[in-house]
């Protein structure tokens, strides 16, 4: 398996899904697991493979560690690659072993970009074309699989991955007035957070406070969105959250709110409710697997997010529901990987 980041050094879901998935494997008896990775983000941990990949962009460091990871795949029986920065290693490991490609979609570069560069989508396109199998992680991002690229692809779900609370009161570190709104991710137009911010022009000073966690190439614009507002008193920038304190951000939430354009999954969704925080989300794969309820969903524009804080604010307790398990989906992976492997 190709990777990128791996717990705690995370950018993303994508990183987390194949951390969860690589414990679950590593643990069992009926599958073997190599995961090659980047050495800056690899953990000093047996069956994992740090390579350095040097300076440059993604796709350059990327194509540095395709020696290994062919060489790893020699007595494979297969390749599994995540999103677009996959193709390299995977298609020279699919031509040298005559071994069986798997690829699975977190998101596509349509997900992620208002303008999706030209070159990564010529990639995915070509991954559709190339891979003998697409997985993808939500019905969500298999509609667009097939609308973008005219490509089949199997839905295996993300787990839910869960934060633990130490019961530390952020809401009183931080001195929040009001309701606390919490927001953690990467600072980017898909996150949609300009609709958030500009929501809370429909509150009261005082009455809500929105917590902004994570970075981004948006950040100085947001803060400066907010000023232009005049809302500076009901926005605090808390930048980089440790994941250590991720649990008490969302606990001491009266809402977690994602307000993103496009949530192929959305596994800050899912943290939040492992510690009864409510969310407010627009469209989402997690949507799939939660009963009704769970989440208040929205449209990303500011008018339908505010009315859904509001929304969230005042209703009651969470409903119950069974959380699904990283070792369900590594279950399910297996029995895909048999699959085809007898076929």
């Amino acid at each position: 398996m190709l990777g990128w980041g791996f717990p705690p050094n995370v950018s993303g879901g994508l990183d987390t899904a194949v951390g969860e998935l690589f414990e679950q494997f590593d643990t069992r008896d009926d599958v073997a697991i190599d995961l090659v990775l980047p050495e800056e983000y690899a953990p000093d941990r047996p069956h994992v493979h740090g390579v350095p990949t040097g300076e440059g962009d993604v796709r350059e460091r990327i194509n540095r560690l395709s020696e290994t990871f062919v060489d790893r795949a020699a007595d494979a029986d297969i390749v599994h690659t995540h999103d677009w920065f996959g193709y390299g290693p995977g298609s020279r490991a699919h031509a040298a072993h005559d071994i069986e490609w798997v690829t699975t979609y977190h998101s596509l570069t349509s997900d992620r970009n208002r303008d999706p560069p030209a070159r990564e989508r010529e990639t995915e396109q070509r991954i559709v074309d190339q891979a003998d199998h697409l997985v993808a992680v939500s019905d969500l991002v298999r509609r667009s699989i097939d609308a973008e690229y005219g490509g089949e692809s199997h839905v295996i779900h993300n787990g839910f991955s869960s934060v633990e609370a130490t019961g530390r009161d952020l809401k009183a570190e931080l001195d929040v007035a009001g309701d606390m709104l919490f927001f953690v991710g990467r600072h980017t137009h898909q996150k949609g957070i300009e609709h958030l911010v500009y929501a809370l022009d429909r509150f009261d000073p005082g009455e809500v406070t929105l917590v902004v966690g994570g970075t981004g190439h948006l950040t100085d614009r947001l803060k400066a969105f907010v000023d232009l507002l005049g809302i500076e008193e009901m926005v605090e920038f808390v930048g980089y959250v440790p994941e250590p304190d991720l649990g008490d951000y969302y606990a001491s939430a009266d809402a977690f709110v994602s307000p993103s354009l496009s949530e192929p999954f959305g596994i800050t969704i899912v943290e939040s409710l492992s510690v009864g925080t409510r969310v407010v989300a627009c469209e989402s794969g997690a949507a799939e697997v939660l009963p009704e309820g769970c989440l208040t969903e929205v449209d990303p524009h500011s008018r339908s997010i505010a009315r859904g804080i509001r929304e969230a604010l005042d209703a009651g307790p969470l409903p119950a529901y069974d959380p699904r398990g990283w070792d369900t989906v590594a279950d399910e992976h297996v029995e895909f990987y048999r699959s085809i492997l007898a076929d």
